[in-house]
């Protein structure tokens, strides 16, 4: 069975570029794409995927607020942060709001595949440029994250 994947991003071509990628790999499947939080959270519903691959920064309803709303509905669904930013807001933002990891842009493709592999494994995925730069706060709160404590 392959692993379902949605891919959430407002520019049209990095979806299409990392569905064509994802669809030569064995085990993988995009089964939908959306291009703001909004359409996430109704394609989450309708598609139920494993991973959803998403971008921060989107119209209408940005990725944090929408990685918060679909792990509190489908708490088996891991999120994976797509952003070319790297501060230690957006990386905290994204996972206190749910998010399994946060990978950078500028690593794409490679690196996307070992992600949801990770947190298909229940472990977090950082990319290594982020890793180190904010890994005290990021374990403190990922541990907080985890337990169930922390609210939306």
């Amino acid at each position: 069975m392959s692993v379902k994947i949605l891919l959430v991003d407002d520019q049209k071509i990095v979806r299409n570029l990392l569905g064509a990628l994802i669809k030569n790999t064995p085990g993988m499947k995009v089964v939908a794409e959306a291009e703001n939080g909004r359409t996430a959270i109704k394609l989450a519903l309708q598609f139920r995927p494993d991973v959803i691959v998403m971008d921060i920064i989107m119209p209408e309803l940005n990725g944090i607020d929408a990685t918060c709303r679909i792990v509190e509905e489908f708490p088996g669904t891991k999120v994976i942060a797509l952003s070319m930013y790297s501060d230690e807001h957006m990386v905290l933002g994204m996972l206190e709001a749910g998010a399994s990891g946060y990978l950078l842009k500028d690593q794409m493709f490679e690196e996307l595949i070992i992600a949801i592999r990770t947190v298909l494994d229940n472990e977090v995925y950082l990319s290594p440029q982020i890793e180190g730069s904010v890994s005290k706060d990021i374990e403190k709160n990922t541990c907080r994250n985890n337990s169930g404590s922390q609210p939306c």
